[in-house]
């Protein structure tokens, strides 16, 4: 399972420099890599379980993933990694978070199926456009 979370990172990566419907299919390809086949479940039991080498198959999806977006939202201004990689965190907490109990928490909130993808894509571009602080 954690060779298909990276499996689906990497495939987000191909969708994401081949589509123009970014943000929003940014969003869609990460939080889809999350919900398929249990990844962001099993994520999390390997967080819970304290041994992180099992994750480790799938750093260098997320850091093709900074790449991705680095070129396509960087809209040829040159983002700082920080600001890359914390984008990438914003997103992968909230399609991991989705994963986990979206669907019963927007049930409660009596939102949409895409709701929590709509607020991240929403959100994402004036994310990216935070520099971040100096010392």
């Amino acid at each position: 399972m954690v060779a298909d979370l990276s499996d689906a990172l990497d495939a987000a990566v191909d969708r994401l420099r081949t589509d123009e419907g970014a943000p929003l299919e940014l969003i869609n390809a990460v939080f889809d890599a999350f919900s398929a086949g249990g990844a962001g479940r099993l994520a999390a039991w390997i967080a819970l379980s304290g041994d992180l080498s099992h994750l480790e198959p799938v750093r260098e999806a997320v850091q093709s993933l900074v790449v991705a977006i680095q070129e396509k939202l960087g809209l040829g201004v040159d983002l700082p990694d920080e600001t890359v990689g914390s984008a990438v965190l914003f997103i992968a907490l909230g399609a991991f978070g989705d994963a986990l109990i979206g669907a019963p928490l927007r049930g409660m909130l009596g939102q949409s199926e895409d709701a929590s993808r709509r607020v991240t894509a929403s959100l994402l571009p004036t994310f990216l456009a935070m520099r971040p602080r100096t010392a």
